[in-house]
């Protein structure tokens, strides 16, 4: 009995660092490019993450202490970072990609471990190759060509919410560049902003259909291909690296320059803090 409650007894370091990996996934899910699934993944989740959602009454209490910080983070990441998140993107957005950038790339030395934990042979860095270049250009090419306009109604909230949870369930499908393209991005994010309940209610609904519908066949993918599951995993994660870079320089001064440069620093620093974390607290997982 006492060795089942050293399993799940939670240290506050490692709650604070739950939460903190929880917020930057709840942030990045509404970050245009970026993956929640992917950054999951990054942040050594993901596969716990499916693992739950698939089976929920498995080791249910051990599963909710373990989540209940994640779960804070996110929920703080995405509620209280939509309307910031949109003020930085619309005037410093070169120096907050360039932050992001360095986070992530910061943490990718752990998800390629964590790609090869089952054994890595040369056709899985194929597949993140191939998966890298064909992503990029898929984005790049969506980014460029595509644009739907969607009515924005219940029905399309519930939909917008499946697409939500697609980003978690499925790693490297980033939610908000669909919604970009479906012209609905930015008032979902004033809807979460001003907690309009019209829009979150359908958007949580749609969220907990998906999962109900798809997180089991991710598992059964996982069990049957892990190591060609994350090695695809890190190809998109490079690609949407790539693909949220800046373009435009014409107005970066010495100033910006300075500043995007000890940001990405700062966030690369992060990342691999967090990768070094991670393993030093993972058994007490």
């Amino acid at each position: 009995m006492s060795e089942n409650k050293e399993k799940i007894k939670i240290s506050p370091v490692d709650w604070a660092f739950r939460i903190v990996k929880g917020a930057l996934i709840g942030a990045g899910a509404i970050l245009p490019g970026v993956s929640g699934g992917a950054l999951a993944a990054v942040f050594g989740l993901y596969e716990r993450i499916i693992g739950f959602l698939s089976n929920i009454r498995k080791d249910f209490i051990k599963n909710v202490l373990f989540f209940i910080p994640v779960g804070i983070g996110g929920l703080l990441g995405f509620f209280l970072a939509a309307k910031p998140l949109a003020f930085f993107m619309k005037n410093y957005e070169f120096q907050i990609l360039w932050c992001f950038i360095g986070c992530i790339l910061g943490t990718l030395p752990s998800l390629y471990k964590e790609a090869g934990k089952q054994g890595r042979k040369p056709r899985h860095l194929a597949i993140t190759a191939v998966t890298a270049v064909l992503a990029f250009t898929g984005l790049w090419a969506a980014s460029h060509y595509l644009s739907v306009a969607v009515p924005q109604n219940f029905w399309t909230w519930i939909m917008a919410g499946a697409i939500f949870a697609l980003g978690i369930i499925v790693p490297g499908m980033s939610p908000s560049n669909f919604l970009i393209y479906f012209k609905m991005y930015e008032n979902m994010n004033a809807g979460i902003s001003d907690m309009n309940f019209g829009i979150i209610i359908p958007l949580g609904l749609g969220a907990l259909i998906c999962i109900l519908l798809f997180a089991k066949l991710m598992e059964k993918i996982l069990e049957k291909a892990y190591a060609g599951v994350f090695h695809f995993i890190l190809g998109v994660v490079i690609a949407s690296t790539a693909i949220i870079a800046p373009t435009d320089y014409s107005k970066a001064t010495p100033v910006i320059w300075v500043i995007s440069a000890l940001l990405f620093v700062g966030g690369l620093a992060l990342g691999l803090f967090m990768g070094w974390l991670e393993k030093k607290y993972k058994p007490a997982e």
